[in-house]
């Protein structure tokens, strides 16, 4: 069976072009992962998924752990199987989760003490448990088990907060167990202090892990400061392993990253947005429920080959949208997925020429000139 292996192939400043390889196939990086929490990616098939150029998903160790059960996918033939998704899956640890969504938390040195958000149900989520549950989803990618504080939180609480998470990566990594092909990636934690950040690089790179992510960032910092803490973080991390930016986001802040040496992202915002009436275009977003769109025939992008661009004009997708049509979640959200892949692809492509600044340059002009320039 293949290794987990990641080949940095070039670099351009200080993005990078990579390759890894898991048990379940190769991808190349920097690379998106559309979100399947509850295993699907909401309103499309996992073919669709894969026709938008996306290589590896995404899928929740808390949602899946309390539906349908992990045990039961296990049973099942493991996550590939049930969803029927051949490539790579990273599952989150399910930590964000308890902490936002979760009700009647009580936190210790052990782990978190929940009740279900569907049913009420207890459930007692430890580092070794997380590991566990996402092993027997099959996993290619396993994320360590964190607490994220929220924004709010002052140093000394985010500090406890980072400590905590660093002790917790410890024992995710004496759980974990090895087999050739799956990975364990630590999570950063810090907030948006330095010395908490560089802390925790420090801790997480004497443990020793597959790869790095770096958590608790896009939670109410904003762009520029999270910018500045991928500066001092990414710079301390090690080159010679895949580094992972989680729940990032925006085209914008995806490209500041990549420049700033970021591999990996995850976000829901391409298809909960496709699902609330809203696309990604080249020039920025554009809002189907907006009447200017109801007798336009012209389709969201005409450079994008995406099939709902090719076979479908704006004017129906905003008649889809003010009527609820479950179509129009699905044709936004298909078109959204394409875009962020698009963008991927040219990223790579901008790297291996080494002219990622011109491309981000142009990127950055044609967002700013807005859709409304296009009519």
């Amino acid at each position: 069976m293949t290794s987990f292996r990641y080949e940095l192939v070039v670099t351009c400043g200080r993005a990078r072009l990579g390759r890894v390889e898991t048990a379940h196939g190769a991808f190349d990086t920097p690379a998106f992962m559309p979100v399947g929490t509850a295993a699907t990616v909401k309103t499309m098939t996992p073919e669709a998924v894969a026709g938008t150029g996306a290589q590896m998903i995404l899928s929740n160790t808390y949602h899946l752990m309390l539906r349908p059960g992990a045990e039961r996918i296990e049973r099942l033939g493991g996550l590939h199987h049930f969803m029927n998704w051949p490539g790579p899956i990273l599952t989150d640890s399910g930590g964000f989760q308890v902490m936002s969504l979760a009700k009647l938390r009580k936190l210790d040195e052990t782990g978190v003490t929940f009740q279900s958000h569907i049913d009420g149900s207890r459930h007692h989520l430890t580092p070794e448990r997380s590991v566990d549950i996402q092993r027997m989803l099959g996993a290619d990618i396993t994320m360590t088990f964190d607490e994220c504080p929220p924004f709010s939180a002052d140093k000394a609480a985010v500090a406890h907060s980072t400590r905590l998470s660093m002790r917790w990566a410890e024992r995710s990594r004496t759980a974990f167990s090895e087999r050739p092909g799956y990975a364990l990636f630590g999570i950063n934690q810090g907030g948006v202090h330095q010395d908490l950040r560089l802390e925790s690089v420090n801790t997480l790179t004497s443990i020793g892990f597959d790869g790095y992510a770096v958590g608790g960032l896009a939670v109410g910092e904003g762009q520029e400061v999270m910018f500045n803490v991928l500066d001092f973080t990414t710079t301390a991390l090690p080159e010679d392993k895949p580094r992972y930016l989680m729940g990032v986001g925006k085209p914008a802040d995806i490209m500041g990253a990549v420049l700033r040496g970021i591999d990996m992202f995850d976000c829901v915002l391409p298809s909960r947005s496709g699902r609330t009436g809203q696309a990604f275009t080249r020039r920025g977003q554009v809002n189907l429920r907006n009447a200017r769109h109801k007798d336009d025939p012209r389709p969201l992008d005409g450079d994008c080959p995406c099939p709902t661009c090719r076979n479908y004009g704006r004017a129906y997708l905003h008649h889809l949208v003010i009527a609820k049509e479950i179509l129009g979640l699905t044709l936004l959200t298909w078109h959204n997925l394409h875009y962020y892949q698009e963008l991927m692809a040219g990223i790579r492509k901008a790297i291996a020429e080494g002219t990622l600044e011109t491309f981000a340059q142009a990127f950055g002009q044609q967002q700013a000139a807005g859709d409304i320039e296009a009519l």
